[in-house]
């Protein structure tokens, strides 16, 4: 199997993210994107209420929170589970699909931290640059 064959037993199916029809492009957006990918690391290591995350997740409008789950939800990542309590109780956490597409996350994310200080002399070094030329 290579890495274009789905691992759900589609087999006659081969997926492209590079092919705009292909829809691998929208989960990968929604995985790759600023709220996703701090949405699933955030659910990492235990599940959560929406108010937990918001506050895990800083600077995340309560909006763009409920749509990024909803896309997650959608994609198989999420899972949101309703309590039947007064109030209300929903609590979200990664299905074993998200666990994996999360840990991935959660290497390039320490991999970032990690080098940011050269990120920030390259940052630098370009800024000092253009600064010359104008």
């Amino acid at each position: 199997m290579d890495e274009t064959t789905p691992r759900d037993g589609a087999d006659s199916l081969a997926f492209d993210v590079f092919s705009r029809q292909c829809p691998s492009r929208g989960t990968l957006e929604h995985v790759t994107g600023r709220w996703g990918s701090l949405t699933l690391t955030a659910l990492y290591k235990t599940g959560a209420r929406f108010n937990e995350l918001r506050r895990r997740v800083d600077g995340v409008s309560e909006k763009m929170l409920s749509q990024t789950l909803h896309a997650l939800e959608r994609d198989g990542l999420v899972l949101r589970e309703a309590q039947p309590t007064n109030p209300p109780r929903v609590d979200y956490e990664l299905t074993p699909l998200g666990r994996e597409v999360a840990d991935r996350l959660l290497g390039l994310i320490q991999l970032v931290e990690s080098r940011m200080s050269e990120v920030l002399d390259a940052r630098s070094r370009y800024d000092e640059a253009r600064e010359v030329t104008l």
